[in-house]
């Protein structure tokens, strides 16, 4: 009797504490809408450069960028849609002798409370797909919630006009279904490869880095029974054919303009291994220890691992705290280094469980299939990733290592992390407790680095 009164408190405190990160998920959104202008944010620029030439053509049609307009004339279309939006209704609103510099802070705001709402529904479908997962009553779930709310990188990228958070949206939507046709044997219906396909689709025009999501989807067909196997290449084949024409224009015009279907802004090297110098791919050197007291650029030039760590848990770039451009209106910068060098130390125990929790993964409770779609979607991310920085490789800076660019896996890293510790809690509640007590108190610790430093609307 006495075991279960304790039970009951504790769910008590879970809810409770379920109830306010939740709450202060969306103080954080808010906060930064009214303290970050997404200018500051990674080639802003070049981003609001595409963005203004989009708008000069809407709405009668969407005309895309070349190389002479915007150095980021490689990106799809989709994340500069809203935003352009805007900016034509403002034009037609307001009274102005330049509408450019009198639009800007109005279609930036509006895009971060349009963002912000795409993560909120985000989070809504990963708590959809756990639930059926897991198998749950409640749809709140404080593991799921706790470890992606722990990664200071989805502020930084929900605040900035960027195609990563329609990856994000989109592929929420597109693992539901995934989860949804295989508890379903993988009997599937047309308007499931419509709606599978029109997401494949809209991933392909939000950022390039959604391809590397597409080969988890498709790999995963060599590990299903030949009983389902037919079904699902044929669900997955029908929805990348939909996905193909919805996104193949924009590819094909890279093409015939750059000569690839995957241009970029410099031209790729050779693939070799020694495009990068050694410190590049070992951590442990003579600056590893300063990710433990000054995690902030210039140091760690070009270092894969600690510059990756500390953009994930902190800032390394500076971009909430403080740019090269805008020194002045940053604040606190003289002590930020300290700060988030102790958010290093401490994200060291949910780093140490989340890899932990990967090594266990083949033994974790759910659907197998769905779980083997998460560790290829990682490792394909990943890979993907490196291979990248390999081919174009930003030496002596490292300015292509951020942790937004693959926000994708750390989401999936969170999924098997938060199905852990949901066999954790049903197989030793004690252990699960100081788990979760430890985990939160790195969220209250590390919750200055989730807002803006800038002063409100300076």
């Amino acid at each position: 009797m006495v075991d279960y009164i304790k039970y009951m408190l504790k769910d008590r405190y879970i809810k409770f504490a379920t109830y306010s990160l939740c709450a202060t998920s969306i103080f954080i959104l808010i906060y930064n809408i009214l303290h970050y202008d997404p200018i500051e944010g990674y080639d802003a620029e070049a981003h609001y450069s595409y963005l203004h030439y989009i708008a000069m053509y809407l709405p009668y049609k969407i005309s895309i960028p070349s190389i002479e307009f915007t150095r980021e004339f490689f990106n799809p279309p989709i994340p500069y849609l809203f935003p352009a939006a805007i900016q034509v209704v403002c034009r037609n609103v307001i009274v102005s002798e330049n509408y450019i510099n009198d639009c800007q802070q109005i279609l930036g705001t509006a895009t971060q409370g349009f963002q912000s709402i795409l993560y909120i529904v985000t989070m809504y479908f990963y708590l959809l797909s756990f639930k059926i997962l897991k198998k749950n009553k409640n749809l709140l779930n404080i593991n799921l919630i706790l470890i992606i709310s722990l990664l200071a990188v989805n502020y930084r990228t929900v605040s900035m006009i960027r195609g990563e958070i329609y990856i994000l949206f989109f592929n929420s939507i597109l693992m539901y279904k995934l989860l949804k046709i295989s508890n379903n044997k993988f009997i599937f219906k047309p308007i499931d490869v419509l709606i599978a396909g029109t997401l494949i689709g809209c991933m392909a025009l939000s950022r390039q880095w959604a391809f590397l999501l597409f080969l988890s989807y498709i790999f995963i067909v060599f590990f299903l029974e030949n009983e389902y196997k037919n079904r699902y290449l044929k669900f997955i084949s029908y929805s990348f054919l939909l996905g193909f024409f919805i996104s193949s224009w924009f590819y094909f015009n890279l093409f015939f303009e750059y000569g690839s279907f995957t241009s970029f802004n410099k031209d790729p090297l050779p693939f070799n291994f020694k495009n990068q110098n050694l410190d590049f791919y070992i951590p442990f050197n003579s600056e590893f220890l300063i990710m433990f007291y000054k995690p902030i650029r210039p140091y760690f030039s070009n270092q894969f691992f600690p510059i990756l760590y500390s953009d994930l848990w902190g800032d390394y770039w500076g971009h909430f705290v403080f740019t090269s451009r805008d020194l002045l209106a940053g604040r606190n910068q003289m002590l930020i280094g300290s700060y988030l060098a102790r958010v290093n130390i401490v994200s060291l125990i949910p780093t140490v469980l989340i890899l932990y929790s990967l090594f266990k993964s083949k033994k974790l409770k759910g659907s197998k299939f769905f779980h083997k779609f998460l560790k290829y979607g990682i490792l394909f991310s990943f890979f993907g990733y490196l291979w990248f920085l390999i081919k174009y490789p930003e030496i002596p800076t490292g300015d292509t290592i951020k942790a937004t660019y693959i926000i994708q896996m750390f989401h999936l890293i969170g999924f098997i992390f938060a199905s852990y510790l949901e066999d954790l809690k049903n197989k030793n509640l004690k252990t699960y407790f100081i788990i979760l007590a430890f985990l939160l108190f790195a969220y209250v610790h590390n919750f200055s680095t989730y807002l803006s430093h800038f002063p409100i609307k300076y």
